[in-house]
């Protein structure tokens, strides 16, 4: 018999409809219908934080194409000393283009900070923040190209589609603002991966990030398409919403659980809310000229990505989980094969003065403290010359800089090492792996224990790899 009071058909929203006069329904209804039900809130956020987080939040400074280590946070002098020399040792049997003779770096280094960290003359701002900054001089990956690199980065893996780093976070710790996503990207690239940098792949949909804007325009235009609705106002929208959940609801309790009509419900109820909240949440008007001064918003040069900050600060004071800010254009930003001077010297000065700004309006906010700040590419630099004049740098996975800043990091740390050139990390070396697991560490979860089932298997960011560097920890 195809009916739902067959017994072999029964299901549990079923049982509890048709039993004890439909009491366990009613209370299963009003838990579906309550407010943990419609934000990203969930079962896992209760189970999965083992420790007491460090960090909130975090604030994901992503510089598309590949920073040189060498010539910004990675001082070699003996790359300075033998510029134009054979590299002396092997190099990578995996290449992404053949390199020449080392090539020193064009940028002068300084000692900053009670810690005394070199920083190239690329980052003056940054360098004023070195002792707030955890230099991580040892991480590794282990593709050269752009698109395995950044999907290595973003989701642990290269070669499969997986959920990105801020899905995880979202679907382990939920958001603190059931009326804003939890994982927000602004101005991300679609090249190299494009969506799938940001996407939630088999874990729920509601974990998703939600793209504002796109690298190739400018970020005045990074906002949510469609976000007022001219026709019908507030109260009628939501009578609208509440027939089509109820119908949705009607539908589930018959069918059963059923992950993608239950991430469409969440999608809708969390559209409606961010009508009122995300444009707030965009509306720069409500800062200080000082304020839109310092990101560098008075000047051309600094004006698109110190809106990216700006607007991540302000995401972040609203209990977005993760935020994601992406340094890009229409081509590959930060992939100098040729013309390092020239191409590096642009970028970094379109940075360092937001980022710094933001380094610094956290701190007075006191949103540092429960902020975690990741700087950094998909890789590094070679130290060997490359290009038409050789003026250029390769990508190089083999050792690179990132950094974190904030929330339960050791500021003006060195953490690992390259070699004396800077082309292979040799000390406390740190595995794109083990970035992830630390950053897990430091929200409050275990990365071994973020788990997810899915097509048979439990799977996690960091696949079975990844160890916590407790090293870093304040």
């Amino acid at each position: 018999m195809n009916n739902e009071n067959s017994p072999t058909l029964l299901s549990r929203r079923c049982m509890l409809r048709n039993s004890a006069v439909g009491f366990g329904y009613l209370a299963l209804q009003a838990m579906l219908s309550g407010p943990q039900s419609l934000s990203t809130a969930n079962a896992a956020s209760a189970t999965l934080s083992h420790f007491p987080a460090r960090a909130k939040r975090v604030i994901f400074l992503f510089m598309k194409g590949g920073p040189s280590h060498v010539d910004s946070f990675d001082y070699k002098p003996k790359l300075q000393q033998d510029d134009g020399k054979p590299f002396p040792f092997e190099k990578p049997r995996v290449q992404f283009a053949p390199t020449g003779d080392l090539l020193g770096s064009p940028w002068k280094f300084q000692q900053y900070g009670e810690s005394g960290v070199h920083v190239s003359e690329l980052f003056p701002h940054v360098a004023q923040h070195v002792d707030d900054i955890c230099f991580l001089n040892s991480v590794h990956g282990t593709n050269p190209s752009h698109g395995g690199a950044a999907l290595k980065l973003h989701t642990g893996s290269d070669n499969f589609i997986r959920p990105s780093m801020g899905s995880w976070v979202t679907y382990g710790l939920g958001t603190e603002n059931e009326n804003l996503p939890g994982f927000v990207t602004i101005c991300p690239t679609f090249a190299h991966g494009g969506a799938k940098n940001w996407a939630s792949a088999f874990l729920p949909a509601r974990f998703q990030g939600v793209p504002l804007g796109v690298a190739s325009q400018p970020s005045t235009k990074a906002e949510v398409k469609y976000i007022a609705n001219p026709q019908w106002n507030s109260q009628v929208q939501r009578m609208q919403l509440d027939l089509m959940q109820a119908m949705n609801q009607e539908h589930l309790a018959t069918s059963g659980p059923e992950s993608s009509l239950e991430a469409r419900i969440q999608a809708f109820e969390l559209a409606y809310q961010m009508q009122t909240e995300m444009p707030l949440a965009q509306n720069l008007a409500e800062e200080t000229p000082a304020t839109l001064e310092m990101y560098g918003l008075n000047d051309s040069m600094t004006e698109d990505f110190g809106r990216q900050c700006l607007l991540a600060r302000r995401f972040a004071e609203r209990g977005v989980r993760f935020i994601q800010v992406t340094h890009s254009d229409s081509k590959v930003q930060w992939d100098q094969h040729g013309d390092l001077k020239a191409g590096h010297t642009k970028n970094a000065a379109e940075v360092d003065k937001p980022i710094a700004a933001l380094l610094t309006d956290l701190k007075q906010r006191g949103l540092l403290e429960d902020t975690l700040v990741l700087w950094g590419g998909e890789f590094g630099r070679t130290p060997t010359c490359q290009g038409k004049g050789a003026d250029g740098r390769d990508h190089n996975p083999e050792g690179f800089t990132m950094w974190m800043a904030g929330a339960g990091v050791q500021g003006g740390l060195r953490y690992g090492a390259t070699d004396d050139y800077g082309y292979y990390a040799v000390e406390n070396k740190m595995h794109v792996h083990d970035l992830h697991a630390t950053l897990l560490h430091l929200l409050g979860m275990n990365h071994e224990q973020l788990t997810y089932k899915h097509a048979g298997r439990d799977f996690r960011l960091t696949d079975v790899h990844g160890v916590v560097h407790h090293q870093i920890l304040a």
